[in-house]
C-alpha cells in the first residue's frame, strides 16, 4: 500500500468508465467497513477508504465532537480540510480522478464538510445518516455535483429538521440533491441499498 498521510485501504479500477468512490466510515469503523458496500453499489469502480485519525474513547473517527450531536466545528474544518488533502495525494499517487464520497454517519458529516469547505475535492456524494456539520458553512458552489441524501425517519441522533436543513443548504450551493426520508432509526437497511444502486447506476452511464 502507498505511505500517504491517511491510513487506508485501495482497491484499483477494474471498471475504469465508473467514477472511484471515497469511502468514509462512522464512528468506531475503519478503512474496510465500507469495501463491500462500495463493492455492491459500484461494481468495478476504484476504491479509497482512509480510517478517520481521532480516537473516542478507542473508537475512530473523521472529527471531534463536543457530545452526540454537538460538533467541535473548529476541528471539524481542520479535518474536512486535511481529509481533502489526503484526496488530492491519492489521486497523484493512483491517478484518479475526484471520487464520489460514499459516507456514512461521522464519515457523511466530514463528507458534508468536505462539500462546503473543499467542494473540488468531490465529485458528488451519497450521505447516508448525514447532520449539518458546521452552522456557518461558507456558501460552496456546488454546480454539477450529485448528492444522494438518505435519512431515517426515526433516528434517535438526527433530528429531522436537521437534516432537511443539510439538503436544503447544498441545494442552495446548487448541488443536484435527492434527499430519501426512510421510516428508519440509524442503522442501514435495504431500501438505503437500493437507493444507492439506482442512484450509482446513473453515476456510472
Amino acid at each position: 500500500m502507498t505511505e500517504l498521510s491517511f491510513i487506508h485501504r485501495y482497491e484499483p479500477a477494474s471498471e475504469p468508465a465508473r467514477p472511484p468512490l471515497l469511502l468514509l466510515h462512522g464512528t468506531g469503523g475503519d478503512e474496510t467497513d465500507l469495501l463491500a458496500l462500495g463493492r455492491t453499489v459500484s461494481p468495478g469502480s476504484a476504491l479509497l477508504s482512509p480510517r478517520g485519525k481521532i480516537l473516542e474513547n478507542g473508537m475512530p473517527r473523521f472529527f471531534r465532537r463536543l457530545a452526540e450531536g454537538v460538533f467541535d466545528e473548529e476541528d471539524v474544518r481542520f479535518r474536512a480540510n486535511e481529509l481533502a488533502d489526503f484526496v488530492a495525494e491519492a489521486r497523484k499517487a493512483y491517478g484518479l480522478e475526484a471520487p464520489i464520497a460514499l459516507g456514512f454517519s461521522n464519515g457523511a458529516n466530514i463528507a458534508a464538510a468536505m462539500l462546503m469547505l473543499r467542494p473540488d475535492a468531490l465529485a458528488g456524494a451519497a450521505l447516508l445518516r448525514a447532520m449539518v456539520p458546521l452552522q456557518d458553512a461558507p456558501k460552496a458552489d456546488l454546480t454539477g455535483k450529485r448528492v444522494l441524501m438518505v435519512s431515517g425517519l426515526m433516528d434517535p441522533i438526527i433530528p429531522v429538521e436537521n437534516s432537511n436543513r443539510l439538503a436544503a443548504s447544498l441545494s442552495e450551493s446548487s448541488a443536484d440533491v435527492q434527499h430519501e426520508t426512510l421510516p428508519t432509526g440509524h442503522g442501514l437497511s435495504q431500501t438505503d441499498l437500493q437507493l444507492m444502486l439506482k442512484w450509482f447506476a446513473v453515476s456510472g452511464e
